[in-house]
């Protein structure tokens, strides 16, 4: 069995949608009753795993995750390291692996299908949810219904528009940039 390797062309998408990741992530509102600022690094996921799929998406934002934890201000707030990994929103950030495995195996999958891709976004947003509020509620010594309330509830309706953008601009971006793949 052949290793399939990455090409240039790939290896380019995956810095293009970190650093889309590093642009987006930072840009974030508080909201005085929870430590869970909205945050548009699920809408560059779900862009990213929109347009380059599963396993690219998914490198791509682990980049973002590593320069993260290296200090470089892109998490939200722009701030960065590996306290704010270890802090109570750490868990969405680690849980944000799962969205892109998760929503990204559905569009490679379903990719034609936006009632799918749909679906596996919103399931890899559950997992996500999961995970985060589960260290949220540790860290911050919440009962599960105020860590639902703290870091879920309030996220719920911007979550849903920010999936239908990724799908409506990811769709034909993916499309493009498969044609110049084939064109290239």
């Amino acid at each position: 069995m052949e290793k399939q390797r990455f090409q240039t062309k790939d290896i380019t998408m995956i810095g293009l949608m970190a650093a889309l990741t590093c642009i987006l992530g930072p840009l974030s509102i508080t909201l005085p009753f929870t430590p869970v600022p909205i945050s548009f690094t699920n809408l560059a996921i779900y862009f990213t795993v929109m347009v380059i799929g599963m396993k690219k998406g998914t490198i791509s934002y682990i980049v973002y995750l590593l320069l993260g934890a290296a200090g470089l201000p892109i998490f939200s707030a722009f701030t960065g390291g590996v306290g704010k990994l270890a802090g109570p929103t750490g868990g969405y950030l680690v849980g944000f692996i799962f969205l892109a495995l998760i929503s990204g195996w559905f569009i490679d999958h379903f990719h034609a299908n936006p009632l799918w891709c749909v679906i596996g976004m919103v399931f890899g947003t559950a997992v996500t949810y999961a995970f985060g509020t589960a260290w949220l509620c540790w860290q911050a010594h919440l009962t599960v219904a105020q860590g639902l309330l703290a870091g879920v509830i309030p996220y719920l309706p911007g979550d849903a528009v920010k999936i239908v953008i990724a799908i409506l601009i990811g769709s034909p971006v993916r499309k493009a940039v498969r044609q110049m793949a084939i064109a290239a």
